[in-house]
């Protein structure tokens, strides 16, 4: 039998903590070596099958993410910005691959994750499905062929307990449309309009954020100039995309060289080698 990889899942009892627990459950290429929560959740030592409304497992939910890291070749980390770099510290101690899917984190935490890839790899992406990857391409070089005179933005749409906007993914794609015009997207974001803000700056590129409802995840990339609008769309209707792309990212990272790399090393969707 072809040796799994074992996968440590933190935040384990959120949407796609259970989402990616399932997906290792139902994947032949890996197998759950741990599942983390914070302490004082209600699931800490308990069994995950049990407390996931199904049969016991024997594997005991814990608060102790060392411990469940040290036995693991890969964690896949959906949580917060602050846990993400505690995860990051351990998963370079025990050289495991670190999946991060986790969203809003700032420049400056970002940066905090450069110690970590020094020793183990760190693959961290706004958005792990293959078509919204496909979609940042797309931008970058719709963007790099039309000037100024189309007005660039960006609409995404989540359901109404996400905590961060605009979304990761939405930065994603704004950095994509920046690169592509050769500009930095800090130079040019627009990301919040209200009361009277005058006529748009040439340049810009916008962002607008909507919550409601149990909304998936819903990006698309206008571009509108006088006479006619562009636009690329990617609708998320299962967070199952999700999950399976940070598995294949668990998979991918495994022997790699230390360093941070992206959903676009992983697809081979990288202009240039990552």
């Amino acid at each position: 039998m072809t040796q799994t990889t074992g996968v440590t899942i933190t935040g384990a009892s959120g949407r796609m903590g259970q989402m990616l627990i399932a997906q290792v459950n139902a994947s032949g290429k890996h197998h759950l070596a741990g599942a983390v929560e914070r302490s004082g959740h209600p699931w800490v030592g308990l069994d995950l099958g049990e407390v996931m409304g199904g049969a016991s497992t024997g594997l005991k939910v814990t608060d102790d993410p060392l411990e469940a890291i040290a036995k693991s070749q890969a964690i896949i980390d959906f949580t917060a910005p602050a846990a993400t770099l505690e995860f990051a510290a351990l998963a370079a101690q025990a050289r495991a691959v670190h999946v991060i899917g986790t969203t809003g984190m700032s420049d400056d935490e970002i940066a905090a994750l450069e110690p970590a890839s020094r020793h183990a790899v760190i693959v961290r992406a706004g958005n792990m499905s293959l078509g919204v990857n496909l979609l940042t391409q797309l931008t970058k070089r719709v963007a790099a062929a039309l000037d100024e005179d189309y007005d660039i933005e960006v609409i995404e749409a989540h359901h109404n307990q996400k905590v961060d906007a605009p979304s990761g993914t939405a930065l994603m794609l704004g950095e994509a449309a920046a690169e592509g015009r050769g500009v930095a997207l800090n130079d040019v974001a627009d990301r919040g309009r209200d009361g009277i803000t005058g006529a748009r700056k040439r340049g810009d590129i916008g962002f607008t954020a909507i919550r409601g409802g149990d909304i998936v995840g819903e990006h698309d990339v206008m571009f509108a100039a006088a006479g006619e609008r562009i636009i690329l769309r990617h609708i998320a209707s299962d967070r199952s995309v999700f999950a399976r792309g940070a598995l294949k990212a668990a998979l991918w990272g495994q022997g790699r060289a230390p360093g941070q790399y992206d959903m676009l090393d992983v697809l081979g969707l990288n202009d240039t080698p990552g």
